[in-house]
């Protein structure tokens, strides 16, 4: 078969995502390859597909126990034979899994790398077939690399153990350009084909929040935005990870821990008790997740901040997986930085990587002061540029708070550190601008600068803030010295001489008087019916259970959700659902259209055409917005409202643009926001608009899904949120 039939035959889809095809092609042809692709960005596809077609066997080297299970779970749901070895198995599984590798009864074999020199192991393989081997997490073979792994460093002579050499895959969904290098070196890739397709993730909206009172902020983002709902919160120490779940749980959330120090059996209870939705909050150290194939992960909470920004992106990365969006929010506090200092340096290897070390937690803690566009950040950091200013879809893109000039306090703070002779950290140099009496300052005769106490009004966070803001602008550089000394940068001259300005966020000159604000609840992607959406989802679960499998195995959320937004009901209409192959339809597809025919005869529905141009409906609006925004530099809510000016109703406008409706309405609203004429009164009429009101008087406005039952089936979602933006009722 093509390679395009057994996408569609085994995967359900009709087509590849970017930078898939072109690496599969290459394995197929035998060559060696490195993929470079962001987590949600289709990697197992790349090793999975092409080993259906290749002779022999598949080996796949990955450090992620759980990981090969869910993969192997996956591919068996799909009709593809697969298995693993780790240290999960006993004897008498482990010999019977290589009785069947022997026999040649399986096309992937997933290994942790400790598993590879066994000896046991070596000989195995010199019998086998061995057409690729994969190398997952590839970052983990390179020093450099946030999580390097030396077993990793086996590899290279294991490969050269193997007769013919197989095709060698490399794939990461992060590594610098010194890491990516590495990579290439230390496997021995031959002329390897390449695709670096970017590290964005589009899905998911990147924030900083600074606030004194963490818990408070987790328990309203739970409560309001991800009711009942997946997410991850990662916390520094083992002992953090037990308070915030207790304290969670006390308050009736459904919260789980995962740590070193726990049992592996009550580690592996947990997980999978998140795994199969009966937890709703894992709080982790970051030991947890990087395996975890969880699609549904809706937000993604640092209550600590991580050591740097290769941890951080892989951490986020574990959210939105299934492309629909995700909130990924670090919650920031000057100790966290201390504590993660202590941490770098009770792990040193060398002076060399604990400089690295400290100038990539430095990079973060600038991220976490910057006023600029947060994914903009995160892209450059790894090596890649982005043609916007602002994203439009992170915290500080988003946030229209008031901007404040902070130039003078600059001059006195650069001052201050000049006439200190660029000798002193960050809390010395607050300490004089506040004009403290502490013995060390008298003693080094601080008290008699002409920027003692020129600060005094000023609190200390407020102060620490400011300084931090001018080191993530370049002004002030933290030296990684034994002790953190604060240095002017060459650019700090165009502030003190006058021809430069600065400017920062009002609200976060006091932050403990700073409130925090919890972000907007998430938009999907597919514009579905919630209703149907919510059955397809009992019944889904009602199939795990029975087979002992995680829900998104048997379909993940996007594929349940065309389902409610396209209501399948024949093989020909279910088997273009993506995400839907042969496989899963013989195993499911029968009792899913049942019902979906059921609830179709039941409610009034609306059912929207499928265009061809939606083969993959969430990667066809995400490039469109991305091609539409590189090619006009105009934002996309603005190509909306431009063709809304020229008479077009939202209908039109969502099928010319290949939006959704719901995100054509978003794109006006925002408009409105930003105060562009919009006349509300032409959307919704008097009556209908009084019923809503009454709804939600009635209700509340915790979620939609209540309001619209309180509702005739004539009011959409769409009439909701046009008269809850037309009144202000949020």
């Amino acid at each position: 078969m093509t390679l395009k039939k057994n996408l569609s035959q085994y995967f359900g889809y009709d087509t590849f995502k970017e930078g898939q095809e072109k690496i599969i092609t290459a394995v197929v042809k035998g060559q060696d390859v490195l993929g470079i692709m962001p987590t949600g960005g289709g990697k197992s596809l790349c090793y999975q597909l092409p080993a259906i077609q290749l002779p022999g066997l598949t080996l796949v080297i990955s450090p992620l126990i759980s990981l090969m299970k869910d993969q192997v779970d996956a591919l068996g749901e799909m009709g593809i034979p697969a298995t693993f070895l780790n240290s999960s198995l006993d004897d008498v599984s482990y010999q019977k899994r290589l009785e069947k590798i022997r026999d040649n009864q399986y096309k992937l074999l997933y290994i942790a790398p400790e598993r590879l020199c066994a000896p046991a192991f070596v000989d195995l393989v010199q019998q086998l077939e061995v057409s690729m081997v994969a190398v997952d997490e590839a970052h983990c073979i390179s020093q450099w690399g946030h999580d390097f792994r030396p077993h990793y460093r086996e590899i290279p002579d294991f490969i050269s153990n193997i007769s013919p050499r197989p095709v060698v895959a490399a794939y990461t969904a992060t590594a610098t350009v010194k890491v990516i290098q590495e990579i290439k070196v230390l496997l021995a890739l031959q002329d390897p084909v390449e695709s670096i397709i970017g590290f964005d993730r589009p899905n998911l909206l990147y924030q900083v929040v600074k606030t004194g009172d963490k818990l408070g902020y987790v328990k309203n983002t739970i409560s309001h935005q991800f009711p009942e709902q997946s997410g991850i919160i990662y916390c520094a120490t083992r002992k953090t990870v037990e308070s915030v779940t207790e304290k969670l749980k006390s308050l009736g959330f459904l919260a789980g821990s995962y740590h070193g120090g726990m049992s592996p059996e009550a580690r592996e209870q947990n997980q999978q008790d998140f795994i199969n939705d009966r937890l709703h909050i894992m709080v982790a150290t970051n030991a947890f997740g990087m395996g975890i194939n969880k699609p549904d992960v809706r937000f993604i909470i640092h209550y600590n901040m991580p050591q740097n920004m290769e941890a951080y992106y892989q951490e986020a990365g574990r959210g939105g997986r299934d492309g629909e969006p995700s909130h990924c929010t670090i919650l920031y506090s000057p100790a966290d930085i201390v504590k993660q200092k202590q941490l770098i340096q009770l792990n040193q290897t060398s002076p060399e990587r604990e400089r690295l070390l400290f100038e990539n937690l430095q990079y973060l803690v600038d991220y976490c002061h910057t006023n600029d566009c947060l994914r903009k950040s995160i892209l450059q950091y790894f090596g890649e540029s982005a043609d916007y200013q602002r994203c439009g879809n992170c915290g500080n893109c988003l946030d229209q708070s008031e901007m404040v000039d902070i130039t003078l306090d600059a001059q006195k703070i650069l001052s201050c550190i000049y006439r200190m002779k660029n000798r002193f950290g960050l809390n010395m140099v607050i300490s004089v601008l506040r004009g403290s009496k502490n013995k060390k300052v008298l003693e080094m005769g601080f008290d008699q600068l002409s920027t003692y106490g020129l600060m005094q009004a000023q609190s200390a966070e407020s102060l620490r803030e400011i300084i931090m803001t001018l080191v993530a602008k370049g002004y002030i550089v933290v030296t990684a010295d034994e002790y953190p000394v604060l240095k002017l940068t060459p650019a700090a001259s165009g502030i003190l001489k006058g021809s430069e300005t600065v400017f920062h966020k009002k609200h976060l000159l006091n932050i403990k008087a700073a409130k925090t604000k919890t972000p907007d609840k998430a938009k999907s992607l597919i514009d579905c019916d919630e209703a149907l959406f919510e059955e397809l989802r009992t019944l889904r679960r009602s199939i795990a259970q029975e087979k002992g499998l995680p829900p998104y195995v048997i379909f993940p959320d996007a594929t349940l959700k065309e389902m409610a937004a396209y209501f399948p009901r024949s093989q020909a209409e279910f088997l273009k659902i993506n995400g839907v192959g042969q496989t899963r339809y013989d195993h499911y597809g029968e009792v899913f259209i049942e019902a979906i025919t059921d609830f179709a005869q039941n409610n009034p529905i609306a059912i929207r055409p499928r265009l061809e141009a939606e083969a993959d409906p969430l990667e066809t609006r995400i490039r469109q917005k991305d091609r539409e925004e590189r090619i006009t530099k105009t934002p996309s809510w603005e190509l909306s409202y431009d063709l809304f000016k020229q008479g077009l109703t939202v209908s039109d406008i969502a099928k010319q643009r290949e939006l959704t409706e719901n995100t054509v309405l978003s794109h006006l609203i925002r408009c409105d926001q930003e105060g562009k004429a919009i006349d509300w009164s032409d959307f919704v009429d008097v009556e209908k608009e009084v019923e809503i009101i009454n709804a939600i008087g009635t209700v509340g406005l915790e979620a939609l899904r209540p309001i619209k039952e309180a509702l005739p089936a004539t009011c959409s979602y769409a009439d909701i949120k046009i008269v809850i933006h037309k009144n202000d009722l949020r």
